[in-house]
Order: C-alpha cells, then structure tokens, then sequence
C-alpha cells in the first residue's frame, strides 16, 4: 500500500505537467485556427489547437470520441483509458485527446508570439469548447461524436459541451467534474495564483527562469494538499513528520512542469466557471443543466478537496438522462480517484465507462 501512494503521489503530480511524447505513442499535432475569437470580445491571435489521435474515423465518421484535459495537463491525461481492451478502444473508436487553451502545448501565454506573456487575452472554459468544436468541424469534418470525455478541468469542459452544443454528441463523461465552480475550489485557486505572484522572482510575469518559490508553494497547495486526502498521507506516513522531505521531492519533481503565466491563466478560467453564464440562460445553472440532451455519466472522488463532490452531485439533479458513481466506493483518494494511478481507480474507471459507452453505442444502433 505504501508504495503505491508513493507511485501515485508522484505521478499526481506529473498529472499536471505537459508529458513528453515517446516514439511508439501518435504524432503531436497542431491544427492552425486562425485568430480565435473569444466570448469577451477579444481574441486570440494566430491561434493552434494541439492534439493526438488514436485509432481510424471510419467512413461515417460516427466512430469519433473527444477527450478534453486538466488544468495543467495535456493530451496524455487519460492514457490509462485508452488501448486495445479500454474502455477508449482504438479498434472501435476514433479518439480525439485535445489540449487545453493555456496549457504550452496549443497557444498559451508561453508560447505565443504576437501576445505573450501578461498581454495574453483571458479566456473561459467555453473558449477552450469553442477551440475543440472548430477542430471538429473544419479539420475532421465531424458533425457529431459518440463522446465527450474529460477529468477535473476536462469534466467541467464536457458538461460545457453538453450545455454548448447539446445536439453534438451521444454521451458525456465528466470525471471529477464541476458545473459551476464553487467558493471552495476559488479559493483554492486563488492560493495557488497567488503563491505564483508573490513571488518577487515572477516579476510580473516577466521571469527568466522558474519562479521557483512560488511554484514549489503552488504545487504544495493544489498537487499535495487539495488532489489528495488525509487519508492517502495517513496510509503511507505513520511518522508524519516524514512528509516533509516527500513534499519537497514532490516539488522539485514538478519544478519545471508547466509555465507560471500558463497556470496564472487557466486558475482564471477554472475558477470563473458556470454552464448557467452560457447564453441565453442568463446565470441559471439549474436551466442550463437541464437543456443537456447527452445520456450522461458523472463520476465523483470520495472526500474531493478541489472540486467537492457535493457540486458535481447537485449538478447531476439537474440533467436529465444521468448516471451518477463514485468512483472505487470505499477508497477515500479524493480529487485523485480521477487521476489514473490507484490500481481500482484504474479498473473502476475503465470498466463502468466501457459499459457505459457499450449501452450508448447499442442504444444508437437501435
């Protein structure tokens, strides 16, 4: 037990960070779309999409399954969920695993030239929907998909999916998700962004290298404290003052994973999250949940300490064709569960969204 905290503990963190590509694993990709025009008005200049796909759309192009990813992560975030007997199987789907507005890989703050940095223009969740359905449409020629799929930031992009374009898909499966974040998981954020910006080495944004304080705190607020339980540290510390050259193994691990400006960025979209803001449903919620058409499947982490799970579940009251789980009933890994490292987490994950993917695709047929 305890060496599998330790693996998971680790790997949460390289969770958030932008994977490096191996040669056996699909080309990276980049989709040019123009000038992306976001809800507030302004726009992202010389705007790429980022992505890799597994498996072949078939001639139909009714194969197709959209997977969205963490704040922080990449197209590798559900990898666990993806191969020959997974629940995303490339023998039967086409899957699409997009990369996330802010997150280095498609135009962020770290890599964009005409506005870099703090000149970057914010942007929401339903910017990064808007970015993935543009690449559907005018790369793949897709009109429609049997799923959408993502976890934590991914979850809250396919509830927005459903609310955004409710006719676009069959399914939905929101791990971890939320439908309008909650003063909890702002406030979390808001910690993380500041540990960041404190650092006098962030320099407005202007840094050379790492803001290496601010990060390391950044990661201790978010990585090791709200994605894990008590629980999880109870079971592989029983000195707890061993924790402390762990944490710090953690961080250093982590120092160089993903840009400041970067996640500066996205804790703003993240925390600035409501499906009830998507026009016309003027700030209802409730309304807004309740226009999605998708059969729905929404899965929860026992004692979730960034996205609480009693969001998600009161969310789910409000859809009408839904199918609401906790994820590995009994264990207690939080934020986690969604995470791809506990080996029932693993084999949970894999196999309810297998059935429920099945059911949908024979429902279609019939």
């Amino acid at each position: 037990m305890k060496r599998i905290i330790e693996v998971v503990g680790l790997c949460l963190l390289l969770s958030f960070s932008a994977a490096a590509h191996t040669p056996q694993q699909p080309p990276h990709q980049l989709y040019n779309e123009g000038d992306l025009k976001l809800e507030s008005g302004e726009a992202i200049k010389d705007f790429s999409i980022s992505y890799v796909t597994h498996g072949t759309l078939n001639a139909k192009k009714s194969n197709a399954i959209l997977m969205v990813t963490a704040i922080g992560g990449n197209h590798h975030r559900i990898d666990f969920m993806i191969g020959p007997g997974k629940a995303l199987d490339p023998d039967k789907y086409f899957i699409i695993c997009t990369d996330a507005i802010g997150n280095g890989l498609t135009t962020s703050p770290s890599n964009s030239r005409l506005q870099p940095r703090m000149s970057f223009p914010k942007f929401t969740i339903r910017d990064m929907v808007e970015s993935q359905y543009r690449l559907l449409k005018e790369k793949f020629g897709i009109d429609h998909v049997v799923a959408v799929i993502g976890p934590s930031m991914g979850g809250m992009q396919t509830l927005q999916w459903g609310v955004s374009h409710p006719d676009f898909m069959d399914a939905l499966v929101a791990m971890v998700p939320l439908a309008k974040t909650p003063a909890w998981s702002v406030a979390v954020m808001e910690a993380s962004r500041k540990a960041i910006m404190n650092d006098a080495a962030w320099a407005g944004g202007n840094y050379d290298g790492p803001p290496e304080k601010g990060i390391r705190l950044m990661r201790d607020i978010l990585n090791l404290l709200s994605a894990r339980t008590p629980d999880m540290y109870s079971a592989q510390f029983q000195n707890g003052m061993d924790v402390l050259p762990w944490m710090e193994q953690q961080e250093t691990a982590a120092l160089k994973a993903m840009d400041a400006n970067d996640w500066i960025y996205q804790t703003w979209a993240y925390e600035r999250h409501d499906v009830g803001t998507t026009p016309p449903f003027n700030g209802d919620t409730a309304k807004a949940l309740a226009s999605i058409k998708a059969k729905t499947l929404v899965l929860t982490g026992t004692k979730d300490l960034l996205n609480p799970e009693f969001e998600p579940i009161a969310a789910g009251r409000n859809i009408a064709d839904v199918k609401m789980m906790t994820i590995s009933p009994g264990t207690v890994t939080g934020h986690a569960s969604a995470g791809g490292f506990m080996p029932a987490d693993v084999e949970f994950l894999n196999r309810e969204t297998a059935a429920f993917l099945d059911g949908v695709t024979q429902s279609a047929v019939r």
